[in-house]
């Protein structure tokens, strides 16, 4: 018999992880069933649980998927209530699972939760995939609270609270499964990264809200698969994004945001390659010319309604840079 909640991880050559992370995971979910979906790992991952966690249920992909179709390929499998998405470079706490469970328990148009992510190596600070509940700003950019776009904040109890957010982090997504599978889940296309953003904002296109609570909390590494100062992770992040902007934006905002955005970007493409390299500057034209390519698929993916008041924030980028 499934239990509520299914706490899911998905693994690529990640034994390492798995090693460190997944006894405490076990230790502290009682509650819940605990998978990995394995996106045809070439590392003994799969004979390590097998070995050393019989109690752990295992579906394997037939090849990777990245994190978006890895998750939908392997969640087709799972039929619990609740998922929660859970990266295997993430350190649970004790009763992680219960406040975010009680939230959804009494907020039925609630439809994912995130959890507090602090820094597995500097404890005190937030984390820079989710910190403290995602937002985002007129012209697109995603940041959390906690975190603008490098900068990470201090923890002083300032997002011990329970509110409404704009995205919840795929690095810790709690969800219900009704409402992934009424969304399609995630969008494939993205292979990795903003996919959770898209699938939250077209979770709000239809209603549903979005939320997180300080009253749980994980430490996350980070960098886990694809290190930050990779070029393709720039390359994936800014592409994308324009195909998340194209797919969720209503219409009225539609031409100037992407306008100035693409203009934007020539500064970043500057910043990026100053700042790691020029395999970074080469990535930011790459995202472009590859979003140029998705545009007649992700419009003909555009839903019905758009939430017109989409961000929380005005002209970030300059306000962080500039000021």
């Amino acid at each position: 018999m499934h239990k509520k909640l299914a706490v899911v991880i998905l693994n690529w050559n990640g034994k390492s992880w798995l090693e460190k992370f997944l006894p405490g995971v076990v230790r502290f979910s009682p509650q819940s069933d605990i998978y990995v979906i394995d996106n045809l790992s070439t590392d003994d991952s799969i004979d390590f649980l097998i070995n050393y966690f019989p109690e752990v249920k295992i579906i394997k992909n037939d090849k990777n998927y990245g994190f978006a179709g890895g998750y939908n390929q392997g969640l087709k499998h799972i039929d619990n209530e609740i998922y929660c998405l859970l990266n295997s470079d993430v350190e649970v706490t004790e009763n992680w699972t219960k406040p975010v469970l009680e939230l959804l328990e009494k907020r039925p148009e609630i439809a994912a939760v995130q959890p507090k992510i602090l820094s597995y190596d500097q404890k005190n600070y937030f984390e820079f995939a989710g910190a403290a509940g995602g937002l985002i700003d007129n012209l697109g950019y995603p940041y959390c609270r906690g975190r603008i776009f490098d900068d990470t904040e201090e923890d002083r109890g300032q997002y011990n609270d329970e509110t409404e957010i704009f995205w919840a982090s795929g690095c810790c997504l709690f969800i219900r499964s009704k409402d992934f599978w009424e969304q399609n889940g995630f969008d494939e296309r993205f292979f990795a990264h903003q996919e959770e953003i898209d699938l939250c904002w077209r979770l709000i296109n239809s209603g549903k809200k979005i939320f997180y609570t300080g009253k749980s909390e994980v430490f996350h590494v980070g960098g886990g698969t694809l290190n930050k100062q990779s070029a393709k992770k720039t390359f994936l992040n800014m592409r994308n994004n324009l195909v998340m902007l194209l797919k969720n934006l209503p219409f009225p905002q539609l031409i100037a945001v992407l306008f100035s955005r693409l203009c934007l970007d020539g500064f970043a493409a500057i910043y990026f390659g100053y700042k790691y390299g020029i395999s970074h500057f080469w990535a930011v034209g790459k995202a472009h010319f590859a979003f140029y390519t998705f545009i007649p698929g992700t419009w003909k993916r555009r839903q019905n309604h758009q939430k017109h008041q989409f961000y929380q924030s005005k002209w970030l980028i300059f306000k962080h840079f500039l000021k």
